[in-house]
């Protein structure tokens, strides 16, 4: 199934329209995106019982209504915890001249800085650059787990943008990696979180993206050094992972600081995401006031 957050509401999108969750369940299930995942097994037992196509005549709440991507907000809009990775791709750790580690490196983009697809997000002074990711959505808790049990821990999975502004990223003696990546609007996500189970290959999926129509980026998410059952048993192992927290899993080659020559987002420019069985995320620039 896919879950969307329309005009700051829950629902479960079918076909090209969206169903009301807290109307097609008669409350059960309120009206904030973020709070399905604090019930998040009810939630999943419910909606693959719906009958979905039952509820396309109804009325009220309930009525299945056209969805306006202007009117989408980032799929999960207000997690307590953002993980975030880096130099996860073989290919990314290589142009950015590190050897790939034995860790995954990880650091965190502040919540503030996640929006929804469509965004349009305002550039602030320095280089800005692009990192297409797959967000990985936590919907049970998950606290040392194993590799075999990590997946029951994911709700679904999104499209990700990690923005980061490179001057002040590596301004200082040491990088300021979180700072750098959580200028506003800085996390689009979006357009919707896809169940695992809607995948033909959950761990191995096209992954791309364009700047004002030039290709920048393009891998599998199985060229990953550490897949999503890997970061769910990393991670956990030193604090638990919350129902609702995001986990930005890493980017390919292909960024714009290390091209050459370099090239970053400009006003105007028009950032496009793609993610094989998820969609595509869109994410507009304009000039900082």
């Amino acid at each position: 199934m896919r879950i969307a957050n329309l005009g700051g509401r829950a629902v479960l999108v079918v076909g090209e329209g969206a169903i009301d969750i807290a109307g097609a369940s008669d409350g059960r299930f309120g009206p904030d995106p973020q709070a399905l995942f604090d019930d998040w097994a009810a939630f999943a037992e419910w909606a693959s019982a719906l009958d979905a196509l039952s509820r396309l005549s109804s009325s009220g709440e309930a009525a299945y209504r056209d969805i306006d991507v202007t009117d989408l907000g980032a799929p999960v809009p207000r997690p307590r915890q953002v993980f975030a990775i880096g130099l996860n791709y073989a290919e990314h750790a290589a142009e950015a001249g590190y050897p790939p580690d034995s860790m995954p490196v990880t650091f965190t983009k502040f919540p503030s800085s996640i929006v929804g697809p469509d965004a349009v997000v305002a550039l602030p002074e320095g280089h800005v650059d692009w990192e297409v990711e797959l967000v990985v959505v936590i919907g049970r808790e998950a606290h040392k787990v194993d590799r075999e049990s990590a997946w029951d821990h994911v709700a679904g999975l999104t499209i990700g943008q990690d923005l980061s502004e490179r001057i002040t990223q590596m301004q200082g003696s040491a990088p300021q990696f979180s700072l750098g990546k959580s200028f506003p609007g800085f996390g689009p996500t979006g357009p919707w979180l896809v169940t695992p189970d809607e995948f033909a290959d959950k761990d191995d999926l096209a992954i791309s993206c364009a700047l004002s129509g030039e290709g920048m980026q393009s891998s599998r998410t199985s060229m990953m050094l550490y897949d999503v059952p890997e970061l769910l048993v990393r991670l956990s192992a030193v604090c638990p992972l919350l129902p609702g927290d995001i986990i930005f899993s890493g980017t390919p080659s292909g960024i714009g600081n290390r091209r050459t020559p370099q090239r970053f987002i400009g006003p105007d420019d028009v950032l496009v995401s793609e993610i094989e069985g998820i969609g595509t995320l869109t994410t507009r620039f304009v000039a900082g006031g």
